[in-house]
């Protein structure tokens, strides 16, 4: 990493390239988005959720598979609690007991020999699926607003909060494309549910800690070398914090990657997110946030 011991990249010199760049990405995000709507899990869409126990362990992805014709879409299924214990979510419109019957039906004709039995059955009400994308929707706004007010308490100009802002709801965004592009074409489920809500805020507060690491070096390089452009300033700020961002990113990254192979099927969707908001994050600290604040300072000095 020697590399990184004294780098003098000209990041701020190329923030056109990125806006364009970040432009591109983020306009097609929310055409995606617009076009094709947020593809939402059982959570927010409503439905029916089943509970069983098997004698023998099961296998998640077969289950899956030989339930998609019957039920009219692929159900949601995830261990709960045991290898031979399963959580099956769909949206199929039947009553409960017509969707158990096919569910039951099919464990027969697929699964002889290995006996089950239904541990619960419950409906997941429009009227609550509802009042949960509210929240989670919520959750999202309050954090960004929070974070936020936090930057201008710590900093005391609000060219920073608006830079980290606009990095985080950049970053947010273009997961959000990326998901509800590739949710019909990835061999996983991308639907979005309370576990990618999660997701999408730690990738808030990733993206915020790497932009504060800078912002926290503009700072302290702005009383030790008070004679030096504010230009030259972020840009040495953000080379100086470089080795940092670039360490972290990588380690973070492998975790996230390992967790992504490894995991297990309920936890693709969820480490896919955060390997998005991974790599988003260290770019829009890099070339989002700090180039903004640069932008919208120049700008309040002028008027």
């Amino acid at each position: 990493m020697r590399w990184f011991e004294t780098p003098n990249i000209n990041f701020v010199g190329n923030r056109r390239i990125a806006y364009v760049v970040s432009g591109i990405l983020f306009l097609s995000s929310l055409g995606i988005i617009i076009t094709k709507g947020l593809q939402y899990g059982i959570d927010f869409r409503g439905g029916k959720e089943f509970v069983y126990n098997f004698e023998e362990p099961v296998n998640t992805v077969e289950i899956r598979d030989f339930l998609a014709e019957p039920l009219g879409s692929a159900p949601e299924i995830k261990l709960f609690g045991s290898d031979s214990e399963i959580l099956i979510r769909t949206d199929n419109e039947s009553s409960t007991e017509e969707v158990k019957a096919i569910i039951e039906g099919s464990f027969e004709s697929n699964l002889a020999g290995n006996q089950f039995s239904n541990q619960k059955s419950d409906t997941v009400g429009p009227r609550f699926a509802e009042d949960l994308k509210s929240a989670a929707a919520q959750s999202v706004i309050y954090a960004i607003v929070i974070i936020f007010i936090y930057i201008l308490i710590r900093f005391r100009n609000w060219t920073f909060s608006a830079g980290a802002v606009a990095a985080l709801v950049h970053d947010v965004t273009i997961t959000l494309g990326i998901f509800t592009l590739l949710s019909d074409t990835v061999p996983f489920s991308l639907l979005i549910d309370q576990n990618i809500i999660a997701a999408f805020l730690t990738i808030v507060g990733y993206s915020l800690n790497d932009t504060v690491v800078v912002f926290d070096r503009i700072r302290e390089n702005s009383v030790v070398h008070k004679g030096m452009e504010f230009f030259s300033m972020v840009n040495k700020s953000l080379n100086d914090t470089l080795s940092r961002t670039v360490i972290t990113s990588i380690t973070t990254l492998f975790v996230v990657l390992v967790l992504f192979i490894f995991g297990g099927e309920v936890l693709k969707g969820l480490s896919f997110a955060l390997i998005i908001g991974v790599v988003l994050g260290t770019y829009s600290s890099l070339f989002v946030a700090s180039p903004l604040v640069l932008e919208l300072d120049k700008r309040a000095k002028k008027s």
